[in-house]
């Protein structure tokens, strides 16, 4: 099968009690299939990474945040995966982006992506889930990162994944 290369720009939405906002898919040609993603997607032609960022933050949340209330890139990897009868090799940047209350309850999310609803997660219940999270092991990855935003460190590389073969 074919692989589609894709660069993605993904936000850690945290709000003031360090839960992180996860939106729930599905792939339509394998029932049952259901996971939670962060919010983000594809770098398009003539963007870059924090232009893409804050495009789908607003496409995704309603929320219009300038590019100063994100963070560094905290996280990349490369990840393949497969989903509605196509598979992607994607590169993923991901920056943390802090909410306030009132920005939470502006958001409406409400895409085609996240038609299965969206939840804030705590470590805890992402420690705990029976559900699929992407990334893998979100719960031990997501505790460090709002410690070291600001103190100028280079990205931490979570590797290559397959997210449809790799154990959780």
């Amino acid at each position: 099968m074919a692989l589609t290369k894709r660069w993605t720009s993904r936000v850690l939405f945290m709000d003031g009690d360090d839960r992180l906002l996860l939106l729930c898919g599905r792939d339509p040609r394998r029932p049952g299939a259901r996971w939670w993603f962060t919010v983000g997607g594809a770098v398009e032609k003539d963007e870059d990474y924090l232009q893409a960022a804050v495009r789908e933050m607003w496409e995704e949340t309603a929320l219009c945040l300038p590019v100063g209330r994100l963070s560094p890139v905290v996280w990349t990897r490369q990840a393949i995966f497969s989903v509605d009868g196509r598979t992607f090799d994607q590169y993923e940047e991901y920056r943390l982006a802090r909410v306030t209350a009132d920005e939470v309850r502006e958001m409406n999310v409400s895409t085609e992506e996240a038609r299965y609803g969206h939840h804030w997660w705590s470590t805890a219940e992402l420690a705990t889930t029976a559900e699929i999270v992407r990334p893998k092991k979100m719960a031990s990855l997501l505790p460090d990162v709002p410690a070291t935003v600001g103190l100028g460190r280079a990205p931490v590389y979570r590797g290559n994944v397959n997210e449809d073969t790799d154990p959780e």
